[in-house]
């Protein structure tokens, strides 16, 4: 009896050491993502291991091969002189960003670097059968286009324009896609790729995207506000995602805010405020002004185009934009009353616009107590999510390497 119990403590033991380790080496992978490059000293002041704990978790992941030194000195220490970097070359990743019109594929290295890209239309295929064959299909065209073997695909990312269970895998319901309710899409991108799979909503995606490599770098409080057809935000607190019990925080086209409808709406139809400001709802603005007749015959004015068109002094269009930009400056001030988060990242189609971020800002300085909200335009632009996904599937490949000594 008192060898049984004996092996089973030293076997607790050994689990313990076990998910100790993989807990290290995966804060050290985080930490390496975040700043690309760093000293031991400088993991160990962020990762909060003392000087044991972190030669270990370096000296495993080394010999893993994925992790490299940039200098010389004794691995056995940890006290290189030179800095760390994860190595590239251990694998790739795939993310994928799902659009109501088109899908693109992006192939990365492990360190986070775009090789090659693909995009196909979902306007006739958007069922999620389809959809899963198209990414199945532009996923070999990138790794034979890249010349990189299918063993060295480690995981694959997805973002969905809809709510999304990121914890089961599984796009609840989106307006956008035909036929996407209820859709277990990670276990349809695993069942088809043999590979780990992630699933994210989109618009939180292009906030992941901007917190990594964008205009919210390092910042652990933030707001990505995308405005396109529609308006939807991805939020950070605390460096983390912010998804709500149902999934659908965020969802703030259907804020009520002075100047919209108040009138209910269905689900998975547009709320109030994206009706208003969003991409179609500007551009209702400029049909029922009258204005539309002075377009070019067949032509579609967007409504980038209507706030540019204010720059010049049309009247028509600063009425637009000035309306516009206050419906949103309220929205962003209610939001930063609640989260107080002090920088909002605006991007879409529609949110990239200059003229709208500085007419909002000088509505927002009229309410600077007691919060003053900070507007920064994406630096990612179109490709925000589609970074996001490339930093969650790296994440994910980071969490199924195999460990085990």
């Amino acid at each position: 009896m008192r060898q049984s119990a004996g092996k089973e403590t030293i076997h607790s033991h050994a689990v313990e050491r076990s998910l100790l380790r993989r807990t290290d080496a995966g804060d050290v992978m985080r930490r390496l993502r975040e700043h690309d490059l760093a000293s031991s000293t400088e993991l160990q002041r962020t990762c909060g291991m003392d000087r044991p704990r972190l030669s270990a978790a370096l000296a495993f992941l080394e010999k893993k091969g994925l992790i490299e030194w940039l200098g010389h000195g004794n691995s056995k220490t940890g006290s290189r002189a030179g800095q760390l970097r994860i190595n590239a070359k251990y694998g790739c990743v795939i993310g994928v960003d799902i659009g109501g019109s088109n899908l693109r594929i992006a192939l990365a290295d492990m360190a986070g670097t775009v090789l090659a890209k693909w995009a196909t239309s979902t306007k006739k295929t958007s069922s999620p059968g389809m959809v899963v064959r198209q990414i199945r299909e532009g996923v070999s065209r990138l790794l034979s286009d890249a010349c990189i073997p299918r063993s060295s695909l480690l995981a694959i990312a997805a973002g969905a324009p809809g709510v999304t269970d990121s914890h089961a895998g599984v796009v609840l319901a989106t307006s956008y896609l035909n036929g996407w309710r209820d859709v277990p899409l990670r276990a349809l991108l695993q069942s088809a790729l043999r590979i780990p799979a992630a699933v994210e909503n989109d618009v939180r995606l292009g906030a992941i995207g901007e917190n990594w490599r964008g205009a919210a770098r390092g910042v652990r409080d933030f707001v990505f506000l995308a405005i396109g057809t529609g308006i939807a935000a991805g939020i950070l607190v605390n460096g983390e995602l912010v998804h709500g019990v149902d999934w659908t925080a965020g969802e703030v086209g259907y804020m009520l805010v002075p100047g919209v409808s108040n009138q209910m709406v269905k689900r998975g139809t547009p709320g109030p405020l994206e009706s208003a400001i969003g991409g179609e709802g500007v551009k209702g603005q400029w049909l029922r002004s009258g204005d539309a007749k002075r377009t070019a015959p067949g032509r579609d004015v967007t409504a980038t185009e209507i706030f540019d068109r204010a720059r010049t002094g049309d009247r028509t269009s600063q009425r637009i934009l000035d309306r516009s930009a206050r419906m949103l400056a309220y929205a962003v001030y209610n939001m930063s009353l609640v989260l107080n988060c002090s920088l909002f990242v605006l991007g879409g189609g529609v949110g990239v616009s200059e003229p709208l971020r500085d007419a909002t800002e000088r509505i927002l300085e009229q309410y600077n107590e007691p919060v003053r909200p900070k507007l920064a335009l994406s630096r990612l632009g179109q490709d925000a999510q589609l970074i996001g996904t490339i930093r969650v599937a790296l994440g994910t490949a980071d969490a199924h390497i195999d460990l085990d000594a």
